[in-house]
């Protein structure tokens, strides 16, 4: 029995250890942000309206740019089974929101098995040992994994890519990019750039081929994001397209913010990898393959880091290989603890990844408290139970809605739910609102039953409580 145990636990021990990571982040902070809304939105629509489309939600709220529905299919295709047992037993919705999220971890957290088998190939079981290390204390790969946001569905190819590059498959790692680039984050194309001159320069493939395989799949995609797309959207579409004229050519996304341009070394890569980022500095210099893996990723970066708008998340494909960069030098620091030199170092690298956990537990207690909206929610629907009133109708506004409110969020008869924008406040009383969750401190002839604390984040003046009236 020991020996199957054993084998268990030698075979899957890293799918659970990161696994159950993810899958407490999950339970402990299930809502939602706003960017993360169009996917959890649409996820929603497809497994309770299915065919209905003009019950969908983008078609009334549709954000500033579209978004491709194939992430969300191809989560809610996988979670319906689930979520159809939960419906047959009368369970709320919110459990829908912690099966989907779940699903799209195991999607992520698969395509990292595929990278951490050609790691353990390529550079040996200690490595893919001290991989898995980093990656389980570091806070943002791991919660972000589960978070329905077109840059994590980007990352399950892009780790997809980093695998096949490994493994010397160098057209499956290009298509994969190419594939992530059209269909899900047209930023991905600052990787491919670099990527390929390198498989050019290297000689990993020839011109001639790498034209033909890149035209090939980007015609098949841009056929199937289309098709796909332009039926949802109920108008000719190629998402992406439009995001790329949005952001790049129309420079619009630095309205929501501007970083100088050193901010991911200084700032997202620091938060991101903590212990693994000067172990990846130190991974270069023991080992010259490590050069040639990580030139290609920094060129991303750098590339990237000439857009003004800066989100950590943007870069989130980059920490896989620097982590690889870090597990490296890790592990040539255990082998060579004995010596002098090398046992100081062992003792700091220790020393490290103890800090580095420590700083993702308090990182992760901030962000437990970041979704206030979905907090107040659920606490409302606590208090309507115990309301003599017949239909409970909520008004959210939108404030509410991009900090933790989905629609897996609501329940069904009595209540009711509206998003309806630019209402007056003397208004709200003659609408007969049940209850109102909204971030103003009063509103006329409605009491405060509550107010959800916020975590200050970046500027306190963004930052108000959201109180509910009713």
């Amino acid at each position: 029995m020991a020996p199957k145990s054993s084998n268990f636990f030698k075979r899957y021990g890293y799918d659970l250890l990161l696994g159950s990571i993810a899958a407490f982040y999950v339970i402990m902070a299930p809502y939602t942000k706003v960017e993360e809304s169009f996917n959890i939105q649409a996820m929603h629509d497809i497994l309770h309206h299915q065919h209905h489309l003009d019950n969908y939600d983008h078609l009334e709220f549709p954000g500033v740019v579209p978004r491709t529905f194939i992430g969300a299919l191809l989560v809610s295709v996988s979670a319906s089974p689930f979520v159809l047992a939960m419906r047959l037993l009368h369970m709320p919705k919110i459990y829908g929101l912690l099966v989907v999220r779940m699903g799209l971890g195991c999607i992520i957290l698969y395509t990292l098995k595929f990278l951490r088998h050609q790691i353990r190939i390529k550079f040996g079981h200690q490595v893919e040992a001290f991989f898995v290390i980093l990656t389980a204390v570091q806070f943002h790969l791991l919660f972000y994994c589960t978070r329905p946001l077109p840059n994590i569905l980007a990352l399950g190819l892009v780790n997809l890519a980093y695998g096949y590059w490994f493994k010397g498959h160098f057209y499956a790692a290009l298509n994969s990019v190419i594939f992530a680039t059209i269909i899900f984050r047209c930023d991905m194309l600052l990787l491919l750039g670099p990527l390929g001159l390198q498989l050019l320069l290297t000689k990993s493939v020839s011109l001639w081929n790498a034209i033909k395989s890149c035209i090939t799949i980007g015609l098949l995609s841009i056929g199937l994001t289309i098709l796909v797309d332009s039926i949802m959207w109920k108008r000719l579409l190629w998402p992406e397209f439009e995001v790329f004229w949005f952001n790049s050519i129309l420079n619009r996304s630095s309205e929501w913010g501007t970083h100088p341009f050193h901010w991911y070394f200084t700032s997202a890569l620091p938060r991101s990898l903590l212990a693994a980022y000067p172990l990846s500095l130190l991974g270069i210099l023991v080992d010259r393959r490590v050069r040639s893996f990580i030139l290609p990723i920094f060129s991303f970066i750098l590339l990237y880091s000439k857009l003004p708008h800066k989100e950590l998340r943007f870069i989130i494909s980059s920490v896989p290989v620097f982590n690889l960069s870090a597990a490296i030098a890790a592990n040539r620091i255990y082998n060579n603890q004995k010596k002098t030199l090398w046992k100081f170092l062992f003792f700091m690298m220790m020393g490290l990844i103890l800090i580095s956990l420590g700083c993702t537990i308090i990182t992760f207690m901030a962000s437990y408290e970041n979704y206030p909206s979905g907090h107040a929610l659920q606490e409302l629907h606590q208090i309507g139970l115990a309301n003599d009133t017949k239909e409970q109708w909520v008004h959210i506004d939108t404030f509410s809605a991009m900090n933790g409110i989905s629609r897996f969020c609501e329940n069904g008869s009595p209540w009711r739910y509206s998003k309806e924008e630019n209402i007056p406040l003397q208004d709200f009383r003659q609408r007969n609102f049940t209850f109102l969750i909204n971030e103003h401190p009063a509103n006329d002839g409605f009491k405060c039953l509550f107010t959800c604390p916020w975590v200050l984040k970046d500027s306190p003046s963004a930052w108000l409580p959201t109180n509910f009236t009713g």
